[in-house]
């Protein structure tokens, strides 16, 4: 069986020319490939017009050059686009690109699945199949921007797609360093926002290699709600998650911690819960992104009325936190994080048992 080739995705710029110099090749020739794979967006080595033709076979021999390929699109009526991606291992992953007046957003993946079970999740249901590579996390932003309208480019990227990022940091932090590295995307670190339900042991690493916004998916005020929405808070109670974040270096009003509250009906909606936030949340430099919950059919919650939502709103705003009311996007393209994949799962099943496949269904992995 012939060995698969590494992917030269995975290696961040400084990791790819130390790679270069092993082979004794100049570590310069790993800026140029850089700016051709990243920049411009080429991938076949023989259009890397400013590389000898050796070196070219050479390249072409040692790397691969593509982690994924985008198989489908869904267009919503907001403009919200979501990709469904294929791993050469088949694994399937999402990507959703959200434009705004004044950016357009990409939200990427870290994981097939993901092994924390929020229970208002369609990831969460899929439980964890492995890890993203760091050539797959890039290829996301690579697969997308290439179905972009013309003249939209993307100038924002959240780690808040399926999969919890802090447990996948060898793999995320390499893949942060090269979208920022001017050589590769280019991308403002004040633009790339990792998201996280609470690791907190990692929380502190993520922010010393990379100069990131973190992200906080908070979701409840009490541990007791928190425990069944997020069970990774029965290891990482609200007190040690929060006692964490207010010893983190650099926080400010003018560098927060956003924190993610998705609005449940009946769950975490009501006035009690938006004073308890305001009581948490005391003294940490924060932005609180309240979205209502964007339901789907794996989940039991739903989505507050706008009266509720906006009476919830109004207890924060006079409170003084800093807060804002988003609209849950892509509603009717399953925008729900890991809709697609999980209905991708379902179909996959149900074709085996059309065809009398004998092979047994996945079981999921424990949290």
């Amino acid at each position: 069986m012939t060995e698969l080739r590494p992917n030269i995705k995975d290696f961040e710029p400084a990791a790819l020319r130390e790679r270069l110099k092993q082979e004794g090749l100049p570590g310069y020739r790993a800026d140029q490939i850089v700016g051709w794979l990243y920049a411009r967006g080429v991938e076949d080595w023989e259009e890397m017009t400013d590389l000898g033709q050796d070196l070219r076979r050479t390249l072409a021999d040692m790397f691969e050059t593509r982690a994924l390929e985008l198989e489908t699109v869904q267009h919503s009526i907001d403009g919200t686009s979501k990709g469904t991606l294929r791993a050469r291992d088949g694994a399937v992953l999402e990507a959703v690109v959200i434009p705004e007046e004044d950016r357009t957003t990409l939200c990427v993946s870290t994981q097939v699945g993901c092994p924390l079970a929020c229970s208002f999740c369609a990831t969460g249901a899929m439980g964890l199949t492995r890890n993203l590579t760091t050539g797959e996390i890039l290829d996301q932003f690579i697969r997308m921007r290439e179905a972009l309208p013309e003249g939209r480019s993307i100038t924002n990227l959240v780690f808040m797609g399926m999969g919890e990022p802090l447990l996948n940091l060898p793999n995320v932090i390499p893949a942060v360093r090269t979208l920022v590295d001017p050589k590769a995307f280019g991308i403002a670190p004040r633009r790339v926002t990792v998201s996280t339900s609470g690791v907190v042991p990692r929380i502190a690493e993520l922010l010393e290699e990379v100069p990131v916004n973190l992200a906080v998916s908070l979701h409840a005020a009490t541990d007791e709600v928190r425990d069944v929405l997020v069970p990774l808070n029965k290891k990482f109670p609200l007190s040690e998650l929060l006692g964490a974040l207010r010893k983190l270096p650099r926080l400010s009003r003018r560098h927060p911690i956003f924190f993610e509250y998705t609005l449940m009906e009946g769950v975490n909606d009501s006035v009690a819960d938006a004073r308890r936030l305001l009581k948490i949340l005391a003294g940490i430099p924060a932005k609180l992104n309240v979205i209502p919950m964007n339901a789907h059919p794996d989940a039991p919650y739903r989505p507050p009325s706008a009266e509720v939502a906006s009476r919830f709103m109004g207890v924060l705003v006079r409170g003084g936190m800093v807060s804002t009311l988003r609209r849950a996007r892509g509603s009717d393209i399953d925008a729900a994080c890991g809709q697609l994949a999980l209905r991708e799962a379902h179909d996959q099943l149900s074709r085996k048992a059309e065809i009398g496949d004998p092979t047994e269904a996945p079981t999921k992995p424990a949290a």
